[in-house]
Order: structure tokens, then sequence, then C-alpha cells
């Protein structure tokens, strides 16, 4: 019998920065939650908003999977391996902190907003050599499919990371429904509804809302109306 967690949109802790609106499906910064501090390698889920020409200055990260998805605008990035580029709505990109990097985030634009999603995983491995991946996405492929945007594999579609991860985003159309097996035997999904309102199992997610399911091997998702979700397929435990 598999078990869940549902995590309502309203549920998350909030800071308002001015700068930064910024929601958190898990304990981050000045907010603590003693029962929300990780679903299994997956330690960050924070739903961020970026006033226009506001950003993160240079800070560092070290063993930790870092993963960017803009939703709405752009993001300009600049890092102590050498990378500086902007990553656009329909762009993904990938972090391998490792021994530790340094990076800042800036919205680049005078008078838009950007929307993103910043994730974090915990690695497989310590201390892995630090490593940045950028690619943008085919949107279409999104459409009433489980589009992969994120494996463990280089070889596979999407960006790769150092941990038994599966990302996927999908754009499903009203009373659409499909089935998602899990890739590796004892992980567990994250579903984290983007817009509209999906079914989970036959729970129902509003926008923003998250569900968290394990001990089952598939899922599946119907949407009620037109709908976008990401699926995070994680390891349970390291």
């Amino acid at each position: 019998m598999a078990n869940t967690v549902l995590h309502k949109a309203s549920s998350r802790g909030h800071a308002d920065h001015g700068w930064l609106n910024a929601y958190h499906s898990f304990s981050f910064a000045s907010w603590y939650n003693p029962e929300r501090i990780q679903f299994g390698m997956l330690r960050v889920l924070n739903d961020d908003t970026v006033a226009a020409g506001m950003g993160f200055g240079t800070h560092p990260h070290d063993n930790m999977e870092i993963i960017t998805i803009p939703l709405e605008g752009d993001l300009a990035h600049k890092d102590s391996m050498g990378n500086s580029s902007t990553i656009k709505t329909g762009d993904v990109q990938v972090m391998s902190a490792g021994t530790g990097i340094q990076h800042s985030e800036f919205n680049p634009n005078a008078d838009l907003q950007t929307k993103l999603f910043q994730i974090w995983l915990f690695p497989k491995y310590r201390n892995v050599e630090p490593r940045y991946q950028q690619i943008t996405l085919d949107v279409a492929q999104q459409k009433n499919s489980f589009a992969q945007i994120l494996s463990p594999n280089p070889e596979d579609e999407g960006v790769w990371i150092h941990q038994d991860a599966w990302f996927y985003l999908s754009d499903f159309e009203a009373n659409f429904s499909k089935k998602l097996a899990l890739q590796k035997q004892g992980n567990g999904f994250y579903i984290m509804n983007i817009e509209g309102e999906i079914e989970v199992n036959g729970e129902k997610l509003e926008k923003r809302d998250a569900i968290g399911i394990w001990e089952t091997n598939e899922i599946e998702i119907k949407a009620n109306t037109n709908s976008r979700f990401l699926i995070i397929e994680i390891p349970m435990e390291q």
C-alpha cells in the first residue's frame, strides 16, 4: 500500500523580502518545520519570484545537486567555474556543487519579474568535481506526456545529475490521464502541480499543491483542467 504526504500550497513556508517573494516546500532559511525537512533525497523546493533587476548575490554551495527551472522570465547566472549565461523560460539548469562553487543569479530584465523553481537534491556521491549544464527543452514534448528533463544518465533526455533521480514536466489537457512507472525500485515520487487541477492516484491537487508518494511502483495522474506539473522521482534513502 502506497504511503502519501500532502503538502497544500497554503502550508508552505513564506518569506517576502521585497525583491524576492519565496515559498518553501521544505524547511529553508528562517522557516523551520520539523515535519518538512526533506522528502527522501529532495531537500529544497523553492518557488521564487524575483523582482525586476534584482537577484541573489554571489554565495557558496557544496555537496548539493541544484536544479533551476524558470517558469516565467529570465535569470542571469555567473559562477566560479567561469560560466556566464542566461536561463530562460523553457530551459533547465543544473549545477553539481560537489567540492564547492560560488554563483550569483539575477533577473536581467528592468520591467519583468522572474518566476522559478530552485530544487536541491542530496548527491549520491560527496565531493565530486563541480559541473554546470544548461539546456533548452522542447516544450511540445510535454503535451499529454511525461517529458523527461533530468536523469542520472548523461546520454539520456534532459540534463543529468549525481543522483538516481528523474524529473518530468507535463502539460495535460483537461480529462487526460496517464500512468507513470518508477525508474528505480525503492524510489518515491514528489509531484508539484504548477497550474490547473490534477488528481494523483485520486488525490486532488490545486495550483502549487504537492504530494509525495512512496512504496508504490507507479502513479496515475488525471487532469481535471488544462494543467502543468512537475514530477520528481527521488531515492527515499541514500
